[in-house]
Order: C-alpha cells, then structure tokens, then sequence
C-alpha cells in the first residue's frame, strides 16, 4: 500500500496541522510500504542548515518510518524547494524529479506538485523560473540564516496577500491548472493517472486522452483536517482525517 500526501504548509508555532501530522505517521503511515510527499511539506524552507523544534520532529518522525524498510520520496514544492541533500539522508528519503513516474498500486502514476500545471498564471511561472535558477539559490544561501527568514517571511506575506484575492474569485481560472496543460503532458508522459498537490482542490477528475480515459487525483491541503491518498490493489481513494 502507498501514501501520498502534499500542501502541509508546516511551520513553528502552526496550529492543529503538526498534530494531525504526528497522528498520521504514528497512526496511519505504518501501514503503508511507500510514502510520497508531493511539495510544501513546509511553509518555507531556507536551506537544510535552518533547524526547529518542529522540523527536526518531523525528521525523526520520517527516520522512524525509513528505519521499517520503508521507501520515503520527496518531490520539491513552491514552498520548500530548497529541501536538500542533508534533510534527505537525516530522513532516510529520495528526492524525485519534477514529474515523476512511479508505479503505484500496480500501475504507473505521473507524479508532480502542481504548479507547473498552472501556466494561466503568468506572473508565478516567471517568479518560479527566478527563484528555482541554481545561481539565485547560491546567492540566497550566501545569506545569514536571519536574512533568509526575513527573505522568506516577506515572500510569504505577498503570497498570503496574492492567496486572499484568490480565494474572492475561486472560479477564476489563472488560480488552478491548465486542462490543456495537463492533457499535453500526461500525453507525453505516456501515462493515464496524475497525481498532484499545490491547487489545494481535492477531487479525482475523470478526463480523455487520445490513447482513452484518464484520471487526475488532486491531493488536499491540511488545516482542520489532515488529508492523503490511500493506493492499494488498484484502488485510489483520497480519505480526509481529524
């Protein structure tokens, strides 16, 4: 059986979302054999030298699960794209390429964060293309680790101020994928389920492709409820908690 979950958005001081999380990898992730986190895992993340409380439980909570023989993978988010190497190996897991196509539940599964689905929005792919270049990255990690929360609390604040006008026009279009979009590329992956986060707008869509009917599951964000998708013996089901 495999987990996957995304948009935990977790940081110091959150909350209700920190307990669910303890809950589910005490709880439910156990029972799983794999389990994939698809981006921002994290509210922010401003280099694997940044340490909590609260991250490094969440690190021993990973390396517990790793420490069964269990496969743990990462794919990087808008939010924590800077999670790296020693976060990795303190964790026991894998980090995956943007798309990423694993087997799951028997069958192969396109699996991505999201927001490169969204290309009506303009003005974030072009601030993506800017902060997920090596060279700005070196430079931010040239910072102090105090220059880098007050980087990452002013991006922060002009994403919350972006995600309240968002959520005043819900059916404005620029605010989730492109259907175009995932159609090209599910088509030049050659595969017929996705899997993905970032849209916060859980639900499994059925669509058609030019090789026959496909299905695109959204994964939800967590706040009162925590979420993930259960796969097992070709089944896909998305279960919320409390």
């Amino acid at each position: 059986m495999d987990l996957l979950i995304s948009d935990l958005h977790l940081y110091e001081g959150q909350k209700n979302v920190p307990h669910l999380f303890f809950h589910f990898m005490e709880n439910i992730a156990p029972e799983s054999d794999n389990l994939y986190v698809l981006g921002d895992l994290f509210e922010y993340w401003i280099g694997d030298d940044f340490k909590t409380e609260l991250s490094e439980q969440v690190i021993a909570c990973f390396k517990q699960y790793t420490a069964q023989n269990k496969g743990l993978f990462f794919i990087h988010g808008n939010r924590d794209f800077l999670l790296g190497d020693d976060f990795l190996q303190r964790c026991g897991g894998v980090l995956l390429p943007e798309l990423s196509i694993q087997k799951i539940a028997e069958t192969p599964v396109l699996l991505m964060h999201g927001d490169s689905l969204c290309t009506l929005d303009i003005d974030y792919q072009n601030f993506k293309k800017w902060i997920r270049a090596p060279q700005w990255q070196a430079e931010f990690l040239k910072h102090t680790l105090e220059q880098r929360i007050a980087i990452a609390q002013k991006m922060r604040e002009q994403s919350q101020n972006k995600q309240q006008q968002s959520y005043q026009q819900m059916d404005n279009p620029i605010m989730d994928v492109n259907p175009e979009e995932v159609i090209t590329v599910m088509e030049s992956q050659a595969v017929h389920r996705l899997i993905h986060g970032h849209t916060h707008r859980q639900k499994i869509h059925s669509l058609d492709l030019k090789t026959g009917p496909a299905q695109r599951i959204v994964l939800g964000d967590w706040g009162k409820t925590g979420s993930y998708c259960r796969c097992h013996e070709g089944q896909f089901e998305l279960i919320n908690f409390s």
